[in-house]
Parts: structure tokens; sequence; C-alpha cells
């Protein structure tokens, strides 16, 4: 894996929004293959890392994702309450504290075991954003509160608990279109039913 920290010479860059979070625009030489240098200038929208996480049942083949109101899929003519993973972002936490903390607030799930999958850049054309995505087993025993959210966060979640197979075929019918989810169920079909399917 070669650094780019050759490569880029930052020139200015501007705060253009710092609001909910922060959208940059920088400007920067860039110097390319043929080793020209080219100055470009990209906007980038900072709302810190996250984590997301699969809640996981072997012996019962289920899942638990949640279902709520996402303004952004909403304006791009999505209007489904999009079903997801939970998720949350760090707010300078670990990933793996901070998405046992966020699964118990969505899911009313409190797990202990948390294990690491990878990590990945979601739209890294434009928001800085990397998450860590987790998988977790639980049962009922696991189950402290109905989750739901943090009204006060503007939370209004549903917590599903869906047969796998018939989550993996919501990706097919367009029911479940949330990549960090899709991401997860994929993993779980590679690596976690595959024995059982």
């Amino acid at each position: 894996m070669g650094s780019t920290a050759d490569r880029v010479r930052i020139v200015d860059v501007k705060v253009l929004s710092d609001d909910w979070y922060v959208l940059k625009k920088t400007t920067f030489d860039f110097q390319r293959a043929n080793g020209e240098w080219q100055r470009q200038s990209r906007e980038t929208y900072d709302r810190g890392n996250g984590a997301t996480i699969l809640l996981y049942n072997l012996a019962q083949r289920t899942v638990v994702l949640i279902r709520q109101f996402r303004l952004p899929t909403f304006v791009n003519g999505y209007h489904g309450m999009l079903i997801e993973s939970a998720a949350g972002l760090l707010d300078k936490a670990s990933p793996e504290a901070r998405i046992r903390e966020e699964v118990a607030e969505e899911t009313g799930y409190r797990v202990h075991e948390v294990k690491k999958v990878f990590e990945a850049f979601m739209s890294p054309g434009s928001v800085t954003e990397k998450l860590y995505f987790f998988v977790a087993q639980y049962d009922d025993s696991n189950r402290i509160a109905d989750g739901g959210g943090v009204a006060e966060e503007g939370e209004d979640i549903e917590v599903l608990e869906l047969p796998f197979e018939r989550a993996m075929r919501m990706i097919q019918t367009g029911e479940i279109v949330d990549g960090k989810t899709i991401m997860l169920l994929q993993y779980a079909a590679l690596n976690l039913f595959h024995n059982a399917l």
C-alpha cells in the first residue's frame, strides 16, 4: 500500500459549514502518476467515525435489525423507513465501547462479546467517516429493554427480529437498501450461517 503523504500538498482549507457536522473546502496540489503536479479542490464532510453491528442467533437463524426514518434517503426519493443494522458515531469512545452502548439504546439487547470483522470507508469521495463493523451473538437473555433509541436525539426506532433468509431476500427485493446492513448480512452469509445453509 503506497503512501500519498509525499504526493499531496494542502494549499488552503475553508470551513463552509460547522453546524451539525463540519463541511470543508480543501485546495491541494496532487502529484499525478506521471510526476506532474495538479491543483485540485474538493469538499469533505466530517461527521466523525462510527460503528455498526449485526446481532445474530445461529440456533434460531435470526438477526436483529432496526427500522427508522432517515431524511437524506427521503430527500433522495426513498420514502420508506430504512431498515438498518444498529449503528452510531464514536463520539470519542472506542469502537467496541460505543457499539455496546448503541446496540443497547437502539435494540434493547445488551451484548458483552463483540467481534470486529472489518473497517470500511462508506463514501470516500466526500465523507471522511470510517465505519467499524461488528457482529455479536444474542438470545432472549440479552434483552434488557424495549430499545427504540433516544427520543431527545430524535430517534424513533422499531426493533426487528428477522429470519436470516428473509433478511437476505429483503436485499434482493429492495426492502433493505442500506449499505452497511447489506455488507454485514453478506458477511454473515459467508462466515456465520454458511454451514447451515
